[in-house]
């Protein structure tokens, strides 16, 4: 079967790949909302959090012999507690400043970040395979699933509707959200509101890492892998909503499956569809798809 005389396991391939760059957009646009939300931080330093995910799990297993599974929660962690540190060092100074400032200093952070392991590492990829469970493919008829693709998606799906499940409805997202409006009355409750503001932050970079450990075995692992993903990005979350965490996450699968298809029928407009989508959207809606008009 053809559609516009494309084999339709050619479109159906190229749209599952675009669902997995989809779901790496979700979970890293996600990430940016949570920080920018909930911190009023506008975070560049994201792709370079996501690099070191995926760069903490190619050392792991390198130099300590641990597994994907075992690097799924220790790179977030790792990952997390060093944002934790640029936070209490750097960015709390920030918060009652215009966004420029945060802007500027992540940007400083995420040249230092690549500086560093591009100097010790290179600048070529390293490769990382993918865990013996999920190597192989699945044959649906009608396309073959790589099952570490299929394993990205559910993995992403899951993580990110859990993050906007505690955030939107538990009592702790109701303290983060009001935490940020108005930390004096949410402190008179005796909630200590810069530390929540803090483990936001680690929790906001985490969730980047945890994008990288996802990445390593499908991307080559290397210090300026999120240089360029980190672009398209901050494109997803102003075209969903800048702090809207449902935004980001439908907003990312569905730019993603738009440049599978994209790539099937225009493959030179797949690297600048996201950008058009954004001028049109900005256009009708400055606030995004799914923000909040001020």
């Amino acid at each position: 079967m053809e559609i516009f005389g494309i084999p339709l396991p050619a479109i159906l391939s190229q749209l599952l790949l675009g669902l997995v760059n989809g779901s790496f957009y979700a979970i890293l646009s996600l990430g940016l909302a949570v920080i920018f939300g909930l911190l009023n931080v506008i975070n560049f330093a994201h792709g370079a959090m996501f690099m070191m995910g995926a760069m903490v799990t190619w050392m792991g297993f390198t130099y300590f012999e641990l597994s994907y599974w075992n690097m799924l929660w220790l790179a977030p962690l790792v990952v997390g507690l060093f944002g934790i540190l640029i936070e209490k060092t750097m960015l709390q100074w920030l918060y009652k400043l215009d966004h420029l400032y945060g802007l500027l200093l992540t940007f400083g952070v995420t040249l230092m970040i690549e500086g560093v392991f591009r100097s010790i590492y290179g600048s070529s990829g390293l490769s990382y395979s993918v865990p013996e469970a999920l190597q192989g493919a699945t044959d649906l008829e009608f396309m073959v699933l790589p099952n570490y693709r299929a394993w990205v998606v559910l993995a992403s799906l899951v993580v990110c509707f859990a993050t906007w499940f505690v955030i939107e409805k538990t009592k702790l997202g109701a303290y983060l959200r009001a935490g940020t409006e108005n930390p004096r009355l949410v402190e008179a409750f005796g909630i200590n509101v810069p530390l929540m503001v803090t483990l936001t932050y680690g929790f906001g970079v985490a969730l980047a890492a945890f994008a990288g450990v996802l990445a390593a075995p499908v991307y080559q692992v290397a210090p300026l892998m999120g240089s360029n993903l980190i672009i398209v990005v901050f494109a997803v979350v102003v075209i969903g909503g800048m702090g809207s965490i449902m935004g980001s996450i439908l907003t990312g699968l569905g730019l993603g499956v738009v440049e599978g298809f994209t790539k099937v029928f225009y493959p030179e407009a797949s690297s600048t569809v996201v950008f058009i989508i954004m001028a049109a959207v900005l256009w009708v809606r400055p606030a995004g798809l799914f923000g909040k008009e001020k």
